[in-house]
C-alpha cells in the first residue's frame, strides 16, 4: 500500500515525536512530518484511498480494507477540543488519496504550546513492514510517497 505525505514539510524521526504511544510505536510504524516553517494554516489530506473510518478534529483513520492508516494533526492536539481545526469529510465516507479531510491552525497549535508534528501510522505494523521510507530530513509536498506497507 503507498502512503502519501498528508502535509507538506520536512520528515522527522520518532526521536523528535514527544509521547511514548507514538515515538515508541506501540500503535504502529511511520513517519512523522513538520509542516513549513511559517505555515499558518494546513490542510491535510488523505494519505490513501478508503474508508474514513474515524474522523476527530485533530486526527483521522482510514481503511483501505487491509490496513489502517492514522494521521495526527500535532502532538497532545486532543486538549484543544477542536479549536483551530475545520473538518471537510465526513466519518464513514470513501475517500480518494489527496482529498481534503482537515484544515488545522499551525499557528493555534503553537501558541497553546502543542507540538505541530503530524504523525502517520500504519496501526498494527512494525516498522520492518514500511519499505521505500523517505529519509529524515527530507522535503515533501502533499501526496509525495513516504512509504509503502506490505
Amino acid at each position: 500500500m503507498r502512503v502519501g505525505a498528508s502535509v507538506a514539510g520536512r520528515i522527522v524521526g520518532w526521536r523528535e515525536v514527544p509521547g511514548l504511544v507514538l515515538s515508541g510505536r506501540i500503535v504502529g510504524g511511520g513517519v512523522a512530518l513538520r509542516p513549513r516553517p511559517g505555515s499558518k494554516e494546513v490542510t491535510a489530506v488523505a494519505p490513501i484511498s478508503g474508508r474514513l473510518v474515524k474522523l476527530f478534529p485533530h486526527a483521522f483513520m482510514i481503511t483501505s480494507g487491509e490496513q489502517t492508516v492514522l494521521v495526527h494533526l500535532g502532538i497532545d492536539t486532543v486538549k484543544m477540543r477542536g479549536d483551530g481545526f475545520t473538518c471537510h469529510a465526513l466519518e464513514n465516507e470513501m475517500v480518494k488519496a489527496g482529498e481534503p479531510i482537515t484544515t488545522f491552525s499551525v499557528k493555534q497549535i503553537e501558541k497553546a504550546r502543542y507540538s505541530p508534528l503530524c504523525p502517520v501510522v500504519v496501526l498494527d505494523s512494525t516498522p520492518s513492514d514500511l519499505e521505500n521510507l523517505r529519509p529524515e530530513g527530507n522535503q515533501v509536498e502533499v501526496g509525495d510517497l513516504r512509504f509503502e506497507s506490505r
